[in-house]
């Protein structure tokens, strides 16, 4: 590659490699098919490798694409970190649509602070918020179907840029009215009492690997794809519900029905974060979304402790 070489020719190859194909390549580029097939005749010629294979799953990188990849995509988020510094993103008079990817949990306990938030500073912008599947999220990302994600995804780390918002914890959540259980749980109430299962695509595996330790199948009465149908349920039963404490609280202050215990095992804490990929196209925008969410988020935990 020579000195002179285009840097929207290393966007094309982004593209290509992240996309998997010509045409999902020009549809993030905003360019026309035979525009991205031009540049990347160019930069084949200028690296004398083809870089990509055509097949039916689509465009196949190379060795040599794969180890420029990694290289690729450093250099060119430096030099856009860099210029966003010189671009003005003005959140007052922007209609932007932001998408930010947020469990059941998170729509319950973090999404009003964050519209409040965005609401005050941007009060023309738009937000679509996308129900977390936490196997999808990097491809989500890749796919630039998100521009920020918040939850337990500590898994994405060294993949994506990320900012620590909190560290959380379990407790359990029951009627207060269980006929068994009143000030504290034992340990021998705990495993012999029904519990209630959720979806492995919340996101907290962990509570359910070490749940499943202690419990029989015979001890899961009910299994749910989400959080959120939790507080009626447990209001008129005498199910167990571990979910992460700030919600559990939150559901107890809004429901008279419902008490929270401490859970009778040790179980480690989790961190709670946001999650961003830079992308290549409004960068100030995304820097400013993030942050702001990031903000309140730490702000309120400041408030309410």
């Amino acid at each position: 590659m020579t000195s002179k070489t285009d840097l929207n020719l290393i966007k094309v190859f982004l593209s290509i490699y992240e996309g998997g194909s010509v045409s999902e390549a020009g549809r993030r580029l905003h360019l026309t098919q035979p525009s991205v097939s031009y540049a990347l005749a160019r930069l084949r010629n200028q690296m004398n490798d083809p870089l990509f294979t055509r097949t039916r799953e689509g465009m196949v990188p190379t060795l040599m694409a794969d180890q420029l990849y990694p290289i690729f995509f450093k250099s060119i988020n430096e030099i856009e970190d860099a210029l966003a510094f010189t671009k003005k993103f003005d959140p007052a008079k922007s209609s932007r649509t932001f998408k930010l990817a947020l469990s059941d949990l998170g729509t319950v306990y973090f999404l009003p602070k964050i519209m409040r938030a965005l609401k005050k500073e941007a009060p023309l912008i738009r937000l679509e918020v996308i129900s977390s599947e936490v196997e999808e999220i990097e491809s989500w990302f890749q796919r630039e179907r998100i521009d920020a994600a918040v939850g337990n995804l500590g898994f994405l780390k060294k993949r994506l840029q990320s900012k620590k918002i909190m560290d959380e914890n379990y407790s359990c959540l029951i009627s207060a009215h269980h006929p068994r259980i009143t000030e504290h749980i034992s340990f021998e109430q705990f495993a012999q009492e029904q519990h209630v299962e959720i979806s492995q695509s919340t996101g907290h595996l962990h509570i359910s690997h070490i749940l499943n330790k202690i419990q029989s199948e015979s001890k899961i009465s009910l299994k749910v794809p989400h959080y959120a149908v939790l507080p009626n349920i447990i209001a008129d039963s005498d199910l167990i519900a571990c979910l992460p404490t700030r919600v559990a609280q939150l559901y107890a202050k809004q429901h008279d029905n419902l008490r929270v215990l401490a859970l009778p095992i040790d179980i480690p804490t989790f961190e709670v974060g946001i999650f961003w990929k830079n992308q290549l196209e409004e960068l100030s925008a995304q820097t400013w979304f993030c942050h702001t969410i990031y903000r309140t988020l730490i702000n309120d935990l400041d408030y309410d402790s």
